[in-house]
């Protein structure tokens, strides 16, 4: 038997490891202190006519048959050189747990390298089928946001030319909000692990009004007020589109979220952002410019005063609801507005018997009323607050936010063909700088941090492609011989 060398002096391959118990009162030592030339135990070559002679010896059975042979060997020397505390049940169980070929040095940074490739490779590719996920889920919400919005302001203008109620409308279209906690409950019982009943979902989500819970005071000083925020804006809303066409007022609606930021900056001290100024600005602009755009008629100026009220109503519902209950997990969310339902069937119900009995909105008979149409309205406007509400678990806020100027539009494009609009330069100009205000309102506030660090790389990349490529021409080659080197060694 002889120990085949190769080129450079240390063998290919892993050096041999050895699975042992260290005894604490004995140093330890290692196969490099018994003898140098152990370190190439793997290497040993048998001849063929060795192997027949003997072929029922176990060391070379032991030695022909891959590592397990080789680390019985080991266990021999170290019988033999007397190692103190050495056991060799402990050596053979780890003897199974080591893969069978280990590279050394020099090829385990290949393999090394592939597999942190293979895992940085499997998690970008995780994330990038959650990122599409989510962009393919928010692309659908976009859609369903825009198309319920778009469908209920056409609805309600279709509704109008038969039923002349808007309030009534408005109070109908709310009762509807009571379904909002057993929809929420009933995907909670469809998708949560832990199945809780009713009455448990129903205590828990109330701690979001504090530790008694929803009482009679709470009712009426934290849901009441939004109660009557919520049938303002949406009885505004509706009253507008009496008045004027559904383009105006779906894009004065968009001025909302205007109206926010600068309710948030003055009640609840947000930070200022320059580019939210411009954007308020903007919207401003916008709401002179549609005004002036049918020449200031009576009729139209009212119209307008209509949707910027009712975009300030619904401003300033959000802002105090950040003020006084902060932000709400789902079913928190879901249960407040169902209350929001409950306040509006409760005490909302005696004005429009009010107004039906002082023929402010009067019907002939109930066989008048258009059902399908108000039903539909009510469905409509039902989804838009449900995807609203509940998308950003699937999806981005932003995407969610697109969905509400994109009906702008679609609302266009209706009104092009079932009405008179007449779409001059001043409203045209009015809707894209509108519209413009509101995609700055939706920056994030460190946009301006990631356009600095966007045009850094661009810069740092457009200098390493040149640089890159007079290197990769200055040194091929060299590289090719550097290549070729080891193959003549051998």
């Amino acid at each position: 038997m002889g120990i085949r060398e190769f080129p450079g002096g240390a063998p290919r391959g892993k050096s041999i490891a050895i699975g042992m118990r260290r005894s604490p009162d004995v140093s330890p030592r290692r196969l490099s202190d018994i003898s140098p030339q152990l370190r190439q135990l793997k290497y040993l070559v048998v001849d063929e006519a060795i192997k027949e002679d003997l072929k029922w010896s176990r060391s070379v059975e032991d030695l022909t048959s891959g590592p397990a042979g080789l680390t019985s060997i080991e266990e021999r020397i170290l019988r033999i050189t007397g190692y103190y505390g050495y056991q060799p049940w402990s050596a053979s169980c780890k003897r199974e747990e080591r893969p069978r070929d280990s590279p050394g040095p020099a090829e385990a940074q290949a393999p090394a390298g592939a597999e942190a490739g293979g895992r940085a490779s499997r998690r970008c590719w995780t994330c990038s089928r959650a990122q599409l996920k989510k962009i393919f889920w928010g692309v659908a919400v976009v859609l369903c946001v825009c198309s319920s919005w778009a469908g209920s302001t056409q609805l309600a203008k279709l509704t109008f030319r038969r039923f002349d109620a808007p309030f009534t409308l408005t109070w109908f279209a709310t009762n509807w909000n009571f379904l909002f906690f057993p929809l929420y409950y009933a995907g909670h019982v469809c998708k949560s692990a832990e199945k809780q009943s009713v009455k448990q979902r129903y205590r828990e989500c109330c701690r979001f009004f504090g530790d008694n819970g929803l009482t009679l005071k709470v009712f009426f000083t934290k849901a009441a007020p939004f109660g009557v925020l919520w049938t303002l804006t949406n009885y505004l809303y509706l009253h507008a589109i009496k008045k004027i066409n559904t383009t105006d007022v779906s894009v004065l609606f968009c001025c909302n979220k205007a109206f926010v930021f600068l309710l948030s900056w003055i009640v609840l001290r947000d930070r200022f952002m320059g580019v939210r100024i411009v954007a308020a600005i903007l919207a401003i602009a916008g709401i002179v410019m549609m005004t002036y755009a049918d020449g200031f008629h009576s009729h139209s100026v009212i119209g307008i005063a209509l949707v910027v009220g009712s975009a300030s109503m619904s401003a300033l519902y959000k802002v105090l609801f950040k003020l006084l209950l902060g932000s709400a997990k789902f079913g928190e969310a879901a249960l407040f507005l169902s209350i929001l339902g409950v306040f509006n069937i409760l005490f909302i119900t005696c004005i429009p018997v009010i107004l039906y009995f002082t023929k402010v909105e009067y019907w002939s008979s109930f066989g008048d009323i258009p059902w399908g149409n108000l039903c539909g309205f009510s469905v409509l406007l039902l989804t838009f607050n449900i995807v609203l509400n509940f998308g950003i678990a699937v999806t981005y806020p932003t995407l969610m936010s697109l969905g509400i100027v994109l009906s702008v539009p679609v609302n266009a494009v209706v009104d092009h063909y079932t009405s008179q609009i007449v779409f001059n330069g001043v409203r045209i100009i009015a809707i894209i700088i509108i519209g413009l205000g509101f995609l700055l309102l939706l920056l994030p506030e460190e946009w301006d941090v990631w356009l600095i660090k966007l045009l850094t790389r661009l810069k740092v990349r457009k200098k390493e492609e040149p640089a890159e490529g007079g290197a990769d021409l200055g040194s091929g080659p060299q590289s090719k011989s550097r290549r070729a080197r080891p193959s003549f060694a051998r």
